[in-house]
């Protein structure tokens, strides 16, 4: 009878524990609505209003989708995630700040999908890539960050190795006066190398179009079937021994300075026009 009593307290006691073990589990995918509350778990039928509020409920490696169209504010990314969003505008509108930093560990990837990420004139940076291993930015739109040296997306991380793959995206109207710009890659610390392949995208009516700058580490940037067009300043620019930009099949055009600058290189299939100048890059070379 003892014992019996004694398993009773026991199994009392543990299921208080486990019922909050469970309450506090991340989920491996969660959910946001525009009709959402960040109070609720971030299932399916109880989503959460914010990207911020569903990350802290999102396992490492997991995912966050949407459920219908919204504005899901800020966020801060310090794991391997996904946030995926094909169900309508899935807003990130921010003014006088970032609106998406990715400070992910060292052997960290984010995929980013489907966002549609606004500065309203005063927004600092759109994505701005601080550490991490791998960063994929996928049918995205990324505009309007027109604060003093404001860019679009910021590649100044300090991971080695790191790896930036953005396609199907457009990138306008970034920069004020003669800073910032559109896509900026800045390896952050001597011996770093950060390499980004941008293709099938457009970078438009920004100030400086993309930039490489290799002042700090090795910036190298690989651009395909992708148009930069009506930027403000330099359309490509590669800036520092560090700095290199490869550009194939694609067109540069109406950028209101050079259409290249520094150390460009070019497949010798792209389309250069109606710059002032139009720039000839070297030889890339490459083409078998």
């Amino acid at each position: 009878m003892r014992g019996l009593t004694l398993l009773a307290s026991v199994v009392a006691f543990a299921v208080p524990l486990l019922m909050g073990a469970s309450a506090n589990a991340q989920a491996t995918r969660t959910w946001v609505s525009g009709v959402g509350d960040d109070a609720n778990p971030c299932s399916r039928t109880a989503p959460c209003k914010t990207f911020a509020g569903a990350i802290s409920k999102t396992a490492a490696a997991g995912e966050i989708n949407c459920l219908d169209p919204g504005g899901f504010g800020a966020v801060t990314i310090t794991k391997s995630i996904t946030i995926s969003c094909e169900a309508g505008t899935a807003g990130v509108l921010v003014a006088g700040t970032n609106a998406i930093i990715v400070a992910a560990g060292p052997s960290d990837f984010v995929y980013l999908k489907g966002l549609d990420i606004e500065g309203v004139g005063t927004g600092l940076v759109g994505i701005k890539f601080i550490s991490g291993l791998g960063l994929f930015v996928d049918s995205c739109v990324v505009r309007g960050f027109r604060n003093t040296n404001s860019l679009g997306i910021a590649l100044t991380s300090s991971t080695s190795g790191a790896n930036v793959s953005i396609v199907n995206t457009v990138v306008w109207r970034n920069g004020s006066g003669a800073t910032g710009g559109g896509i900026q890659v800045a390896a952050n610390g001597s011996g770093v190398n950060v390499r980004v392949t941008l293709d099938r995208s457009t970078v438009a009516q920004n100030v400086v179009g993309v930039a490489a700058i290799g002042t700090g580490g090795a910036s190298e940037m690989m651009i395909s079937n992708s148009v930069i067009a009506g930027n403000d300043s330099n359309g490509a620019l590669a800036s520092g021994a560090g700095a290199l930009i490869r550009i194939g099949s694609s067109v540069l055009t109406n950028n209101k300075a050079a259409a290249t600058g520094g150390n460009v290189l070019s497949y010798g299939n792209n389309q250069i026009n109606g710059n002032n100048p139009d720039t000839v890059p070297g030889s890339a070379g490459g083409l078998h």
